[in-house]
């Protein structure tokens, strides 16, 4: 079954729409890693080995999550530093 390259392809449709109701960038980089392992396993890059595919799975999402995080994440300004209390007097 995790050879098949339509099931990754369908997961990170899944994951991908999971990110849409619990939103954040947390589900976003696994589906597009998802879906770039599928991509591979029907291109005929990957076979049915796996512990590998899972590797490759992973590799593949933490470098979406890295390039999403540089180009959508963190700005400048965005958190909000508070250097007085309400309590204070």
């Amino acid at each position: 079954m995790w050879a098949t390259w339509w099931v990754w392809v369908v997961a990170g449709f899944g994951l991908g729409v999971l990110e849409v109701l619990v939103p954040g960038f947390i589900f976003l980089g696994f589906a597009i890693g998802a879906v770039l392992t599928g991509v591979l396993v029907g291109v005929g890059l990957l076979g049915a080995n796996v512990p590998l595919l899972v590797l490759v799975f992973a590799v593949l999402s933490v470098a979406a999550w890295l390039v999403l995080r540089r180009t959508v994440g963190v700005r400048e300004g965005q958190v909000k530093l508070w250097d007085r209390d309400i309590n204070d007097n």
